[in-house]
């Protein structure tokens, strides 16, 4: 069964299933409780296969823990969109790959810039995980982190 989005059809669905909040006229947010994943697939919910050998992101198994976590966040009402660094051309494989292995999610967005060490700037609440080879519940813990100054 696939989960995410084909056509603009369902998309119009995907955004009322969503439950927005307009306010304000600013960006809509999403009601309270509810997070936005997302998630890499090379490396954080599979073996980190580079594009130049997409015969391996056929046959490459899923992280069972990172299966079962993400079904049960989607099944919690939770939106998950995976961002990989995978090429529009390896679309209909990857697609294929989450459908196969029975991960739900809502949408997968292609071509996140590869290389790491990412530094996301947005007008909304960002938080970040990193992966370190397990999925469990998310805890509350305190970091140091980087931004502009007031």
């Amino acid at each position: 069964m696939h989960y995410g989005l084909k056509t603009s059809k369902f998309a119009f669905f995907f955004f009322i299933e969503m439950e927005l909040e307009f306010k304000n006229h600013v960006s809509p947010a999403l009601k309270a409780g509810i997070k936005n994943y997302l998630i890499d697939i090379d490396g954080t919910i599979t073996d980190d296969v580079p594009n130049e050998e997409p015969e391996k992101m056929v046959t490459c198994l899923p992280y069972p823990d990172a299966l079962e976590t993400i079904n049960r966040w989607y099944d919690q009402g939770h939106q998950i969109c995976f961002f990989t660094s995978r090429t529009e051309d390896l679309k209909e494989i990857t697609l294929e790959w989450l459908d196969k292995h029975g991960f739900k999610y809502h949408s997968v967005l292609f071509g996140k810039p590869r290389g790491g060490n990412y530094h996301w700037i947005d007008n909304h609440l960002v938080k970040a995980t990193r992966y370190k080879g397990k999925f469990t519940d998310m805890i509350e813990k305190n970091v140091t982190i980087e931004v502009f100054k007031d």
